[in-house]
């Protein structure tokens, strides 16, 4: 997103115990987005949709060196009622790494690592996939407050990060890590693990992907395993083909599937969408297909959407 507005300010950085004031730096940005999306199969209908968020950053360096950076984000998708969808705190320096203490929806080490492989198939307003996939998610930090923190790099392309998330009601602290390796042109290759501290509902969340670029062409692969206390162990497996013919235009092809332990059926999903910007609208049109949805044998979906989205 561009920066539509800067403004010079006075911050108040705070400690633990003290506060200080410095010279730092606001900015604003955002973005919507209009579409229309026609669903037939099992779940059909028409509909049109509407998102629209905000996103406010300040920070500076202070007199010891030290970073900080303050973030909110407005999102009506996920804040029905208003609110923050995230906000955060963030102190970081070449040396120490970065320490970043995040309220709702910022998530933990290992949720960093949540979208899969042929996620941004399903970017154009599809929600299937996300309501399975979040089903799975060790994301428990998103009801409570996390600390993330990332190591300073030691390694060149390689970085490593750790967070806890404190307890609440019915939801049990947890803890996380995640390692990316970046040291080849072209290539990411990244692990992450984490609970989710549900009680009565312990599990164990695991998260591989792999991302290769050569000229236009990026194929990506993910997978999820998720084994749970209570028997039902889930696992989520994609790919993705994607290629830029222009600056301009892109088109990808991405397929998913979605395995729970004692069902018969397995969720598939089939996505291909094209996008073409121009200026700062970006116009999609996506075609998209589902199987077996909620594990249940002849439920199925097929979709298109017709969208724009802005930035500024």
């Amino acid at each position: 997103m561009n920066k539509f507005k800067k403004l010079g300010l006075t911050a108040l950085a705070g400690s633990l115990v003290a506060s200080t004031a410095y010279a730092g730096e606001m900015s604003v940005a955002g973005s919507a987005s209009i579409g229309i999306k026609n669903n037939s199969g099992t779940d059909g209908g028409k509909s049109i949709t509407m998102g629209n968020q905000l996103t406010f950053t300040g920070g500076g360096e202070l007199d010891n060196g030290l970073n900080v950076a303050l973030s909110f984000v407005l999102d009506h998708a996920d804040n029905v009622a208003g609110g923050f969808d995230s906000h955060s705190i963030t102190i970081s320096s070449d040396t120490l790494g970065s320490i970043v203490v995040a309220g709702d929806g910022t998530g933990n080490a290992q949720s960093a690592l949540d979208t899969t492989a042929a996620g941004d198939a399903w970017d154009n307003g599809f929600t299937y996939q996300g309501t399975a996939y979040e089903a799975m998610g060790a994301s428990t930090a998103e009801n409570n407050k996390s600390v993330n923190y990332t190591f300073p790099a030691v390694i060149d392309g390689v970085a490593l990060s750790a967070s806890y998330s404190g307890s609440t009601t019915g939801i049990k602290s947890t803890t996380a890590f995640a390692a990316t390796y970046t040291g080849v042109e072209g290539l990411s290759v990244s692990y992450g693990s984490g609970e989710n501290g549900t009680v009565g509902s312990e599990a164990d969340l695991t998260t591989m992907k792999a991302s290769y670029a050569m000229g236009s062409f990026t194929a990506a692969y993910s997978n999820t395993e998720n084994d749970t206390s209570a028997g039902t162990d889930e696992e989520m497996t994609s790919f993705k083909i994607s290629y830029t013919v222009t600056d301009d235009l892109s088109v990808s092809y991405g397929e998913e599937s979605h395995e729970t332990s004692g069902k018969s059926v397995d969720e598939e999903f089939e996505a291909i969408s094209v996008s073409y910007t121009t200026g700062g609208m970006t116009l999609t049109a996506a075609q998209y297909d589902a199987s077996g949805l909620a594990n249940t044998s002849g439920r199925t979906a097929e979709r298109w959407k017709l969208g724009a989205s802005f930035a500024f």
